[in-house]
């Protein structure tokens, strides 16, 4: 989660409420500024250094990294008959992005009419993440999205009896599991492999990527599909679930203290615009050294 997506305070579905008399405006969006040095790598040329990008939040979407345009390299944006509406902040203009002999087209664009509460915009440029070859804070890449300063993930011990169950077989049984609590989405329970019953567990095709926790690999258990994941390899931040389990509780039943638990609704992540779909093989090679 971050301000904006999820169950954000400025996203559709938040999950709390601002304590003011008069409703708010049925979209806000948010400008700050980053505050940490970011970098864009095109074509193996860096094309953007800047230590003043300012990160817009729009409801419904991740975090965008918008660059001052003096901290773009010269010749790097190259200005096209494309044009676009933003729904809020007017029209758009399109780029396309080269370095030697390299182009991708529409891969950059400026909002050029801003109105005069979304100043903080003015004279700067957002890349598509998709069509860049990396983006850095510092020299560590950063994958999936610009790093959410809002975004947060703790991890707690925890001695709470958990059960999961498939119809009347105990696929897991603990008063050990790590219980991970991550912006906007509910507690995840995570399960130590040795007090899972991993013969009732069935590898799924397909992965998903967090850009706070690493791949995620998924198991079906008996006619529920993708009713557990692992991070086998989760990232250094949140190394201590690394190989741990983790149930879906609308696929399967997950009993704490003795109390089922149910999914939260806007718990689903729906990947979406120009700035998602990494290619897995690509996020699994960003943090190698």
């Amino acid at each position: 989660m971050g301000l904006s997506w999820q169950q954000g305070p400025l996203a559709p579905g938040a999950v709390g409420r601002f304590l003011v008399p008069d409703p708010l405006p049925e979209r806000m969006l948010f400008a700050e500024p980053l505050r940490r040095r970011m970098r864009v790598r095109f074509a193996d040329a860096w094309i953007a250094d800047s230590e003043g990008v300012v990160l817009l939040h729009e409801p419904g979407r991740y975090p965008v990294a918008y660059f001052p345009l003096a901290d773009i390299a010269p010749g790097a944006l190259q200005a096209t008959e494309h044009t676009t509406r933003h729904r809020d902040l007017g029209p758009t203009a399109w780029y396309t992005v080269g370095a030697g002999t390299h182009s991708k087209p529409r891969a950059a664009w400026q909002h050029t009419e801003l109105p005069d509460h979304a100043q903080e915009l003015k004279g700067r440029v957002a890349f598509a993440w998709r069509a860049m070859d990396a983006f850095y804070e510092e020299d560590d890449r950063i994958v999936g999205h610009a790093a959410d300063g809002h975004h947060r993930i703790d991890i707690r011990r925890t001695s709470r009896h958990l059960v999961v169950r498939s119809g009347e077989r105990v696929v897991a049984d603990t008063t050990r599991p790590l219980v991970l609590y991550e912006s906007g989405f509910a507690p995840r329970w995570y399960v130590p492999r040795a007090d899972v019953d991993e013969s009732a567990l069935t590898g799924a095709e397909g992965r998903t990527f967090c850009p706070y926790k690493g791949l995620a690999s998924y198991y079906d258990i008996a006619g529920a599909r993708r009713a557990a994941w692992s991070y086998e390899d989760a990232w250094t931040e949140v190394r201590r679930i690394s190989g741990m389990v983790s149930f879906e509780p609308d696929e399967i039943e997950v009993h704490l203290d003795g109390v089922r638990q149910r999914l939260e609704p806007g718990q689903t992540v729906v990947p979406h615009g120009v700035d998602r779909n990494l290619d897995l093989d690509e996020t699994a090679a960003a943090r190698q050294p």
